[in-house]
């Protein structure tokens, strides 16, 4: 894995290679200037010779790929590494758990006060907090980087979903502009889906309601392809349920239940709603950026062999005769925001718990710093090296690559980098 390396003046010179780095912190000439990514600084120098370097992104729902290539002639040759892993499902979570107290405060103390719908404004572009997430992480990594290293030019997987050809593979010409709810209503397009009869029991001749095969309590959508038709008592056996453990003893209907049902489209719908989004942020800030297709890239990652994942499909992106160096480590980057707001925390009903304390250091750390802990003896003897939680008594949690150490006293922590909103890992080198 490359090191980054910067001269005297914090400007990007060619990465070295780790036996390079260790040379020079060893002989003095350099100092370590950030941990993740690993990075060194030049005391002796000022500029340099330099290649050209490419940035190429892979964007995910999830989680989105990076890779630094420098490109030679002829083959490419992969620097870095790293995914991002995206907390869009957590800033949704959170919102939706605002709104919830919002109407229960409005409800309870200002009954009198009508409601406001028609007032709120949305700019030209809008995207949900939990899509412009994706953008804005991937952007600022991106402008790390080429702090880091003297990128030339950036290329994007512009990522397109055919979200009708997914659920209908053989869809074709004027079908197109017919929905699966052409010609029916939702009731009616259920029963003539399922048979007009119960999913989970087949009764027929009896009220049948419409039931969620993944209930919303689960995270499940109110699409087509999540609807069926129950009668009244299966539904309320089944309630919240999964389906699976509702129907565990009838594997056949259970069976034919998922068979009907499709997968959900959200993953699909996030890329398909960012990918514009993301190469217009890139380009309003580092200059043009190149595009190319995702069938590209798989033709790229078959062709040369490499193992599929998001950080190797980043690094396959574009034009690519050969590429060596794919086996690198993969660095992780684990969004985890900058703490919050809150200052209490609360039950699962949404009632206070306790208060959070006010300062937001101990003993000159805080929570979401990377430390390394080497405690001498006792149950917890060893070194520990991951992301810190700070406590008032100085009794800190330490969360590493195998777990949660608890109860690490301040004494035996190093401070490694300050908390910028990432939690770091890495992945094993790919086979």
């Amino acid at each position: 894995m490359a090191v980054f390396v910067l001269d005297k003046r914090k400007k990007p010179l060619m990465p070295c290679s780790e036996k390079r780095a260790r040379q020079l912190l060893e002989r003095g000439r350099a100092v370590v200037h950030r941990m993740y990514p690993f990075t060194i600084r030049l005391r002796d120098r000022v500029g340099g010779a330099l290649q050209p370097l490419e940035i190429r992104i892979d964007p995910g729902s999830k989680s989105t790929g990076v890779a630094v290539v420098r490109k030679d002639a002829g083959t490419d040759t992969v620097l870095h590494l790293a995914q991002i892993d995206h907390r869009g499902a957590k800033i949704r979570k959170d919102l939706q758990a605002r709104a919830a107290f919002r109407r229960r405060r409005r409800g309870t103390n200002l009954r009198y006060r009508a409601p406001r719908f028609d007032n709120r404004r949305r700019s030209d572009g809008w995207l949900a907090p939990s899509l412009q997430h994706r953008v804005d992480t991937t952007v600022s990594y991106v402008a790390k980087l080429r702090r880091l290293a003297p990128v030339m030019s950036i290329a994007q997987e512009l990522v397109r979903f055919d979200m009708q050809a997914l659920e209908t593979p053989e869809i074709s010409g004027v079908e197109y502009q017919q929905g699966a709810l052409a010609g029916y209503e939702v009731r009616e397009y259920l029963l003539e889906k399922w048979g007009r009869c119960c999913a989970y029991c087949g009764a027929e001749g009896v009220p049948l309601q419409v039931e969620h095969i993944r209930a919303r309590a689960l995270g499940g959508s109110n699409r087509i392809s999540n609807l069926t038709l129950a009668c009244g008592p299966c539904n309320q056996a089944k309630g919240a349920q999964p389906v699976e453990v509702f129907l565990a003893r009838n594997p056949a209907r259970l069976a034919r239940i998922l068979v009907e049902a499709k997968r959900p489209l959200r993953d699909a719908a996030a890329v398909n709603s960012t990918r514009w989004a993301l190469k217009a942020a890139l380009e309003a800030r580092f200059g043009p950026v190149r595009v190319f297709s995702g069938g590209r890239t798989k033709w790229n990652r078959s062709r040369l062999g490499v193992p599929k994942s998001h950080a190797l499909d980043a690094a396959c992106v574009g034009e690519v005769e050969a590429l060596r160096g794919w086996d690198a480590p993969t660095l992780v980057l684990r969004c985890t925001g900058r703490g919050s707001h809150c200052r209490t925390n609360v039950n699962a009903s949404g009632f206070p718990r306790g208060a959070l304390a006010r300062a937001k250091t101990a003993f000159g750390f805080r929570t979401g710093d990377m430390v390394r802990a080497e405690v001498p003896a006792g149950a917890r003897a060893g070194v520990h090296v991951g992301r810190v939680a700070i406590r008032a008594t100085g009794s800190f949690n330490i969360r590493t690559e195998a777990g949660v150490v608890q109860g690490v006293s301040h004494r035996h922590c190093r401070l490694l980098q300050r908390r910028d909103g990432y939690g770091y890992s890495f992945l094993a080198r790919s086979a």
